[in-house]
């Protein structure tokens, strides 16, 4: 994926503290990434998604999963010590 397709897809992710409580959501739309997200992993395919969300596109879906992608790219993991 190019830079400037990454690019146009994260700006299809936006974050408003007025809706859904702050959640990354779709385009200014009540369609948070964790819905998205949540619905691809359980096997939903995006044909059905964009039925049942009118006005999503393809490109938002695979925007939703480039968030999540990225997010878990960023993670980190700390190992905490256990007591002997």
């Amino acid at each position: 994926m190019t830079p400037t397709h990454r690019k146009n897809l994260r700006a299809r992710v936006t974050v408003d503290p007025a809706v859904l409580a702050g959640k990354p959501i779709i385009r200014g739309m009540r369609i948070s990434v964790e819905q998205i997200v949540t619905a691809v992993a359980a096997g939903i395919p995006q044909e059905e998604l964009l039925v049942e969300y009118p006005g999503l596109e393809p490109e938002d879906v695979q925007a939703a999963l480039q968030y999540a992608a990225d997010l878990v790219a960023t993670e980190r993991v700390y190992l905490v010590p256990q007591p002997a």
